[in-house]
């Protein structure tokens, strides 16, 4: 069996202008990185967003150690919808290198679905990442550097910690004293976890940008007070940092349709989107704009809806949710090594987590199709059950083989789905309303989305509640940070689980990026290495100067 990496050298892919050109953006709009990837330029192209244009969101069950392949049957999607004569494009978030170097490995698809060049998308791309860690460290040392230079604002407790692109355990706690009688413990967060992402992914512009970088919350000063970014009159230079990083990165798929591929920020930590000028920028061109929200359900797709519509005003027409045997299998509680073994009872089990996906997002009014992502070892008796099971729901169900077959394998999720937009007239209905409290978001979430009967909150939690709602932040969504194994807060419990409460630990405010953050149980906000990484699978020819390895 070919590597996805061999496949994705097979491909013949095209020059990045000629792959633009079918969406109708000129080489002009184009600032190349060389033949097949480059940024669009927004502020010069003029035109609004295409009114018939459907946007639709790809999601999936809560994910397993076995792999549920999202990114890929997104990607055949998109491949599958040219195919059948639509004018379809791709909207991805990017990799972050701590995973593709870590557990994950790449996150550009897999099999003959696929966004290329792979090595490139998946290291160092065309530099966002680079420039998030830079702009969001450069706010960290100009803090500092204020407190030792005198420390004007009287700044009295720093909120604002580092970050970097890469899975370091060692920085998760530092001790920080820069020559002054500050000293406080510190650490790093993982790159995708920064404000300075989330804020990058939702702003519009850069107009819209340097004025959400202006009211990131950084400390707190002697008398309590908050201190803002702009406070410290530093969120010009924090801009001119991202200049070239708010602009949408456009590649293309094996079959040479157009991605666009932009921002990337956690989904377990953070909102799990794509930017919003990538995705309004896909609706300008497109007629089908096919985008993927991270993890499960639970957590990506319910910011997407909650957050990113909200602040975006997005409508997405229907929701795909992506499933395998295997891992409906191991949400039945079966230990991974029976996982090729027949076992209708699991699946049964298996399938009620699947279940509580389809009765989540039927609550936002969208209509749902699942894509099976069909893996060699499923049997015959445990395909059929999957479809009279949906047949039992009433739900859209399609075999899809995108990863052996590319948009070929993706046809029959593709009509699906056209079927399920074009019956689609409902308005989105959003889970809770801007004026709800905070306390009364988490909740709504926890007990609508989870499961859970209720929620505990720390003291530490419900006294931050307070604080940031005296001033003035009630009214911003709220941004749930979970372990995505599970519906509930601990990993272990798998399916679709009853009877447990969420614990709220800890409670932060993202004035900039326009939410709070609510942490469930221990959620690590920098990963680690696992003893065999991923990137003991990557070298380079010596020769040719060119990436070899799997992803």
């Amino acid at each position: 069996m070919k590597s996805d990496f061999q496949i994705s050298n097979e491909c013949e892919k095209k020059h990045i202008a000629e792959v633009a050109g079918k969406l109708g953006i000129k080489e002009e709009d184009l600032i190349l990185y060389g033949n097949h990837k480059a940024k669009i330029q927004t502020k010069n192209i003029k035109k609004d967003i295409n009114d018939d244009a459907k946007l639709v969101l790809v999601t999936s069950i809560n994910p397993t150690s076995s792999g549920e392949g999202k990114s890929t049957v997104t990607i055949g999607l998109s491949d599958g919808l040219n195919r059948i004569g639509k004018k379809s494009c791709v909207a991805l978030r990017e990799p972050s290198l701590g995973p593709v170097l870590g557990r994950k490995g790449g996150a550009a698809g897999g099999g003959y679905a696929q966004v290329v060049p792979m090595e490139d998308i998946n290291l160092h791309f065309t530099g966002d990442m680079h420039a998030i860690t830079t702009a969001h460290n450069a706010i960290a040392v100009l803090v500092n550097n204020h407190v030792f230079q005198g420390n004007e604002l009287e700044i009295d407790k720093i909120v604002f910690n580092r970050v970097m692109d890469m899975n370091a355990r060692d920085l998760r706690h530092i001790k920080v004293n820069a020559g002054t009688d500050l000293e406080r413990l510190d650490g790093f967060d993982i790159t995708v976890a920064s404000e300075v992402m989330a804020i990058l992914c939702l702003s519009e512009g850069i107009a819209d940008l340097k004025e959400k970088l202006s009211n990131i919350l950084v400390a707190y000063n002697k008398k309590g007070e908050p201190v803002y970014l702009k406070d410290l009159k530093i969120e010009g230079v924090i801009t001119s940092l991202l200049k070239d990083a708010i602009k949408p990165n456009i590649v293309q798929t094996l079959e040479n349709n157009p991605a666009i591929i932009h921002g990337g920020p956690f989904a377990n930590i953070a909102h799990g989107c794509n930017s919003i000028l990538a995705t309004k920028t896909a609706l300008k061109f497109a007629d089908y704009v096919i985008t993927e929200a991270g993890f499960g359900a639970d957590l990506g797709a319910e910011k997407f809806l909650n957050i990113k519509c909200r602040k975006a005003g997005l409508k997405p027409k229907a929701a795909v949710v992506v499933a395998t045997v295997k891992a409906l299998k191991l949400h039945g509680d079966i230990e991974e090594k029976d996982l090729k073994e027949e076992n209708l009872e699991a699946l049964a089990k298996g399938v009620q987590n699947l279940e509580k996906h389809i009765e989540n997002l039927r609550k936002f009014n969208l209509p749902i199709v699942v894509a099976l992502n069909v893996f060699v070892t499923d049997t015959e008796k445990e395909l059929a059950f999957l479809e009279n099971w949906a047949k039992e729901q009433g739900v859209e169900f399609s075999r899809t083989e995108v990863w052996e077959k590319g948009g070929l394998g993706g046809v029959d999720l593709a009509e699906k789905v056209v079927k399920a937009v074009e019956g689609n007239d409902k308005e989105l209905q959003l889970l809770y309303k801007d004026e709800a409290s905070i306390t009364e978001k988490i909740e709504t979430v926890c007990r609508e989305i989870y499961g859970a009967d209720g929620v505990n909150f720390s003291d530490e939690a419900k006294a931050e509640i307070e604080r940031i709602e005296s001033l003035g932040f009630k009214h911003l969504p709220v941004c749930m940070a979970k372990t995505p194994a599970s519906l509930t807060d601990n990993a272990k419990i798998k399916g679709r689980p009853t009877g447990f409460n969420i614990t709220i630990n800890d409670v932060k405010l993202r004035s900039g990026a326009g939410f709070v953050v609510a942490y469930a149980n221990k959620v690590l906000t920098m990963p680690g290495l696992p003893k065999v990484p991923s990137a003991l699978n990557i070298d380079i020819d010596e020769e040719t100067e060119t990436i070899v390895g799997i992803f």
